[in-house]
């Protein structure tokens, strides 16, 4: 017979706090995720203007192309940079809409989402102490990547005044020598900002003058409204010191492909594909299949979900101002970034509030950086009833206020 026995543990680590990498152990979880878990977590009948993605689904012809990719038994690793065909085609599609060209075979990298191709571009570029240079509100990745990979995240704040264009004003006064890397975002997530052929020439002459290298983050290229986005890799002089960054997330409605690429001086491009090839060696090749389809032969769905949010973009702005709340009008992405300073209430106050008494989830300004607080992001990529309730339950919570 077996007798019962105390079973002894090992000693256990009270915590692992110690064991962290300090720039890992101070970084802030993010704040957009944090609403999105509340409503994820709710039971209640909440409407989500928080989360910057498309309510579309991924074209149907994009969607059977990965399928039959499938069924052929095409599953295999891809070449480290992509496969040959996606690359080409991304080639030619950024020289037809935004006349800046590429060699497919050298200076384009497929990723795992612009995300990846971000964090490539920094670790590449990173010399511990450097300082990176990061107009906000901004997309809220930015500076904790530099910090893990070493380098000193600087922000420049940017205003509704300016549109929340970057002035080279602005960029001149936060240049240091050791300034290394500027990151651009336009259009502008979270503001909806873009920048114009003009507003980027003094830009540029600042980039050139310093010695500056370019991360342009164009994931909303496409999504402008009433003039074309003009990429900061076009300005004469500025390709080989840019690295532009951009995917399929938004304007093809494939957030969850994960499917992006980077584009830069090939020397450049050979060091972020080093560290790609130990990190994730290539991005799916089921998603690499899609994106291909997605650029070939889905340009017109593209062009008609534009259309959709260019129409929503005008009803939530107006809905915004009917009810009392200034807001600039964004000329690119899906967001709206209303200004709640007249309130009385923090970003963050007024959001939880919201989210708890009116049951509409947004994301408070402060999490974007400076410039942010006092204004609350809002995508307006959901269904126009979507956006007419929430506008109507975000009113009556203006009046009960």
């Amino acid at each position: 017979m077996i007798k019962n026995e105390t079973i002894v543990e090992p000693n256990k680590v009270k915590s692992m706090q110690g064991y962290l990498a300090p720039a890992v152990r101070e970084m802030k979880p993010s704040g957009i995720r944090k609403f999105f878990d509340l409503v994820s977590n709710s039971k209640d009948d909440i409407i989500s203007l928080g989360v910057g993605e498309p309510d579309f689904s991924t074209p149907w012809h994009v969607r059977e192309a990965a399928v039959y990719s499938l069924e052929r038994g095409r599953t295999k690793y891809t070449p480290n940079s992509g496969i040959p065909e996606l690359r080409e085609a991304i080639a030619d599609y950024l020289y037809t809409s935004f006349k800046v060209k590429y060699e497919p075979s050298n200076e384009v990298l497929v990723t795992v989402g612009g995300s990846e191709a971000i964090d490539l571009a920094l670790r590449a570029l990173i010399t511990p102490g450097d300082e990176i240079l990061i107009p906000e509100p901004c997309y809220i990745s930015y500076s904790p990547i530099t910090s893990i990979s070493g380098g000193v995240p600087v922000g420049i704040e940017t205003f509704a005044k300016d549109q929340f264009k970057l002035t080279e004003k602005a960029l001149r006064d936060v240049i240091t020598p050791r300034s290394k890397i500027l990151i651009l975002c336009y259009p502008s997530n979270p503001t909806g900002g873009i920048m114009t052929y003009e507003d980027w020439l003094p830009i540029a002459k600042v980039v050139e003058e310093n010695d500056l290298i370019v991360i342009s983050d164009e994931i909303y290229a496409e999504l402008t409204y009433g003039q074309k986005h003009v990429s900061f890799a076009a300005v004469p002089g500025m390709k080989d010191r840019t690295i532009l960054v951009s995917g399929f997330s938004k304007a093809f409605a494939m957030t969850g492909w994960r499917m992006g690429y980077a584009c830069g001086h090939q020397e450049l491009i050979s060091a972020m594909t080093k560290i790609h090839q130990y990190t994730v060696m290539c991005a799916p090749v089921m998603g690499q299949v899609a994106a291909h389809e997605a650029l070939t032969n889905g340009l017109e769905e593209k062009d008609r979900m534009i259309e959709s949010y260019n129409q929503r973009r005008r009803l939530v702005v107006k809905g915004f101002r009917d009810i009392g709340l200034e807001c600039h009008e964004p000329q690119g992405a899906f967001y709206a970034f209303p200004s709640i300073i007249a309130t009385g209430l923090t970003s963050d106050e007024f959001a939880q509030r919201l989210l708890f008494e009116a049951k509409v989830a947004a994301v408070p300004g402060d999490v974007f950086g400076l410039g942010g607080e006092g204004f609350l992001r809002c995508s307006y990529a959901y269904s126009v009833s979507q956006l007419n309730e929430a506008l109507e339950r975000i009113g009556k919570f203006l009046r009960n206020l």
